[in-house]
């Protein structure tokens, strides 16, 4: 009775978490479609033809190859948590999303994601994933649209500036409130702690590279949001030095 207890309620849990976690999904492809419409409507572009091109397709599927050759090189930042590793594959993701637009930077981000998960696995019971998923998508978004309103270095640079405020913003809140207590349940049982215990794991990684970091608060604070501005705004950096002098091979119909 005990273990059918347990079940229902970790099932009851998972539940919740399943919602939240297509909520925000959903959030996010009605944000990227809703950019799109708007793009569409100020450049009087349907855009119905470029969806459907084959280089179009090969853009895609050629950022995504190299973002995931991108992500096998990852290495830690000393003053922050050794699980949080930087690499530079949302670099061929955005320059995907500022030559085809947010959908296609969606796409391009989840084919990432699904790649890796299919050579290396997860370590992360798919939470560091779907964080990945999640927070680069919060940063494609914003940064290709105001990008596509009118296409020259300025909206570039506030676009790319805005996009990483929104995901530093983004990833604080959704590791504070969602992906770390996940994390700390799933992994909780396989690292022979219960939640609390896991997550006193985790707040003791953060204090053993960052004395500052205590709880929860100091961790977001000090760990996760430093982390996620020091790698979108290197992104951001590498994008506006390349993005034009590899764009015109890139260019895609009337775009």
């Amino acid at each position: 009775m005990k273990n059918l207890n347990e079940l229902m309620n970790l099932a009851s849990s998972n539940l919740g978490f399943l919602l939240i976690s297509i909520a925000i999904i959903a959030v996010i492809l009605s944000s990227a479609y809703g950019a799109e419409i708007i793009i569409a409507k100020k450049h009087n572009n349907p855009m119905k033809k470029e969806n459907c091109s084959i280089k179009r397709m090969i853009i895609i599927a050629m950022m995504s190859a190299i973002a995931v050759i991108l992500m096998l090189f990852e290495f830690p930042i000393g003053f922050i948590p050794g699980f949080y590793k930087l690499d530079f594959s949302e670099i061929p993701v955005i320059i995907g999303a500022f030559t085809l637009g947010p959908v296609a930077g969606l796409m391009i981000e989840l084919i990432k994601i699904i790649l890796n998960l299919m050579i290396h696995g997860t370590s992360s019971a798919f939470v560091g994933e779907f964080a990945n998923f999640l927070i680069g998508s919060a940063f494609i978004i914003p940064a290709s649209f105001f990008y596509f309103l009118q296409k020259n270095k300025r909206n570039a640079i506030v676009g790319l500036s805005i996009g990483t405020v929104v995901a530093t913003v983004t990833g604080g809140i959704l590791n504070a409130f969602v992906l770390l207590p996940k994390y700390a349940q799933l992994m909780g049982p396989d690292m022979s702690m219960n939640y609390g215990e896991t997550m006193e794991f985790i707040i003791g990684e953060g204090t053993k590279v960052n004395s500052a970091i205590h709880g929860m608060s100091s961790f977001v604070l000090f760990g996760v949001t430093p982390f996620n501005l020091i790698k979108y705004g290197i992104v951001s950096i590498v994008t506006i030095f390349i993005y034009k002098k590899i764009s015109h091979i890139l260019k895609v119909g009337n775009r």
